[in-house]
This record gives C-alpha cells, structure tokens and sequence, in this order.
C-alpha cells in the first residue's frame, strides 16, 4: 500500500478544527506529547513499515531536513 499523498478526507477543516479543539487548553509540553500519542496511535492504525517509513521521510524532507 503505497502512501497516500492526495486530499483523501471528506472534509479537512473540520479535521482541523478538531485538532485544534483537542490541543486547547494544554501546555507546549502537554500540547507535544498528545501530538505524540496521535502519532503512535496512527502508526498503529496504518501498521505497514514501509508506509511509515515513507511518511516519515515525507514529513521530514518538507522541514528541509534529509
């Protein structure tokens, strides 16, 4: 399954919105560790390395990091 790179929700700024809801409220520290949970929780929905790794790579590339 290669990572999917085009829009594929429904609606995006209600996704957004969500997550913004749920960092409310929580420190810098706090904010940091539910964005960690999300990803492990993620990463376990999708639980294909190869996807993970790609993803990975992505994300890190667009900091303009290698």
């Amino acid at each position: 399954m290669p990572l999917k790179r085009e829009p594929n929700m429904s609606d995006p700024d209600r996704l957004y919105a969500a997550i913004i809801d749920a960092h409310a409220d929580l420190a810098e520290a706090e904010s940091a560790a539910l964005n960690a949970r999300l990803v492990l929780l993620f990463a376990n929905h999708i639980g294909d390395a190869a996807v993970l790794s790609e993803a990975l790579a992505v994300a890190r590339a667009s900091l303009g990091k290698r």
